[in-house]
């Protein structure tokens, strides 16, 4: 038997061997060789700071969307006496959630999902359109990690200070900015995950409740949870994230063809590549000169003239960069740029480039963006503020009184989505010889006084004398109008009598 000692450099030959059925003595060697295959310890990247249309573009946008996100939840809105004046609530307590004008009850819960389908739609049209814009400019992991960079960039300098700074010993100088960088970094997380839960009630008595100590005890999970998430994620993983975890890379490659733009460097163009000299001719060579900025920029470590890459956010931050280096050099800006593989490709043969926006998949993914959002539209501003269901005892289905009388419960439930308390006439549609009574209210009483918005619960009895029993059960409806606009909710029901007497 082969007896097989670990020397540097022969990680595979000891696990090939393992896996063959040959006998190895050093199990730690394989274990640690396994690890290293299995495993690559992340290689932190220091992007270098660009500057240009689209790295503007992106502060503006990061600058919108945090303060959206730590803002809203303190807009108000008037919805009258009794009701929550948080803009943007989502209220488990009371099951609704509010947004502005627009209040939802479970019941509706389609509309989220109508509001998610959208979204995905939505997603995938400027996908096909435009490429990765999501993931460069509005992804949540793209925003925080920005300013979690633009903050170590604050502290340690720009890429090459960064790199200086991490290959050296430690030292006061360098123990501060590493711990003021982090400082900063969970002072956000905690902003982070403190705005999420002002979300959940209202935010000014949270965030005073929350300070005192005084808040549930699931407002400090969540806290803590947000604030380890955004602080692990957007500092320590980055990149990791939308490589590993991520699965919208490699659904991407299905909404994604030849005609869609995105970040493309234009090898018919750029190629030959090589460094270039000041006086030199550009006659037999292309504007690339391999100065690599481009991949410096890169939040993603990547070198965008490889092609298409899976760990490509489409963050255009190559294009300023490189738009930057022509400038000095005296070439026309847009080595990198938005364009399409069909462009390239034509351009490199000779022809001309060309974008359109109607084709086959946007104009599908268009429609049904319309019709979605016409019949969503439609059902949320033609909605009913009325509705009624009806709940027969079934224990026992039905009563037999002395006289005969065969006598049914119901519990009657009345929703009033409407702000304000509703009176309405509860009326029924049944054997004429069919008795209702209100629970409550005087003999023949049938007005019921509706809580603003509230689920309110009446108790109702119907009774049918011996010679109006003529089946097993009846097909009957209750009905309720209101009395001042005449809004009128229906709901079907049945009444049982037993056997055929």
């Amino acid at each position: 038997m082969e007896l097989i000692r670990q020397k540097p450099g022969e990680d595979r030959k000891v696990l090939g061997q393992a896996a063959e059925g040959v006998e190895v003595h050093d199990a730690e060697a394989v274990n640690d060789a396994s690890r290293r295959e299995l495993y690559k310890k992340r290689e932190p990247i220091h992007p270098k700071a660009v500057h240009g249309k689209f790295r503007t573009a992106k502060w503006v946008f990061m600058a919108l969307a945090l303060g959206a996100y730590y803002l809203i939840p303190f807009i108000r809105w008037d919805r009258g006496p009794g009701q929550p004046d948080q803009a943007v609530l989502v209220d488990f307590a009371d099951a609704r959630f509010y947004f502005f004008f627009i209040e939802l009850w479970p019941q509706e819960v389609y509309y989220i999902t109508g509001l998610l389908i959208l979204a995905a739609l939505l997603l995938f049209l400027v996908t096909a359109l435009f490429g990765r814009v999501w993931c460069g400019y509005a992804c949540p992991q793209t925003v925080w990690t920005d300013l979690f960079i633009a903050v170590e960039r604050l502290f340690e300098g720009d890429r090459n200070k960064r790199i200086k700074l991490d290959r050296a010993p430690w030292s006061a100088d360098k123990a501060w900015r590493k711990i003021g960088k982090h400082a900063v970094w969970l002072l956000i997380a905690g902003a982070t995950g403190g705005a999420w839960i002002l979300y959940f009630h209202d935010a000014y008595a949270v965030l005073n409740n929350f300070v005192t100590g005084q808040a549930a005890l699931t407002s400090y999970v969540f806290f803590a949870v947000l604030t380890f998430t955004t602080y692990t994620l957007a500092g320590t993983m980055r990149e990791q994230v939308c490589t590993y975890m991520c699965p919208w890379p490699r659904i991407q490659g299905a909404l994604i063809d030849e005609e869609a733009l995105q970040v493309t460097y234009k090898w018919d163009r750029g190629e030959p590549r090589g460094r270039h000299k000041k006086g030199e001719s550009w006659e037999g060579r292309g504007d690339c000169i391999d100065c690599k900025a481009c991949v410096a920029a890169c939040p993603m470590g990547i070198d965008i003239r490889e092609g298409a890459q899976l760990e490509c956010i489409n963050c255009a931050l190559c294009i300023d960069a490189c738009d930057e280096i022509m400038i000095k050099v005296d070439r026309p800006k847009g080595l990198i740029g938005y364009d399409t593989d069909k462009n390239v490709k034509a351009r490199s043969e000779g022809g001309t480039g060309s974008f359109t926006f109607l084709r086959a998949r946007t104009v599908l993914y268009a429609v049904l963006i319309a019709g979605i959002g016409a019949l969503m539209l439609y059902g949320l501003f033609s909605r009913a503020e009325l509705s009624l269901d009806a709940w027969r005892d079934r224990n026992p289905n039905y009563v037999i009184l002395s006289d005969g009388t065969v006598r049914n419960g119901y519990t009657l439930t009345v929703v009033n989505k409407a702000s304000e308390p509703r009176e309405v006439e509860l009326s029924l549609e049944s054997d004429p010889l069919m008795r209702l009574r209100v629970l409550g209210n005087q003999d023949g009483d049938l007005t019921l006084t509706l809580a603003p918005d509230a689920t309110n619960d009446f108790r109702l009895y119907l009774s049918l004398p011996p010679e109006g029993v003529d089946a097993a059960s009846e097909p009957i409806a209750f009905i309720v109008t209101d009395v001042e606009t005449g809004e009128t909710a229906r709901t079907d029901s049945v009444f049982q009598t037993g056997e055929m007497r």
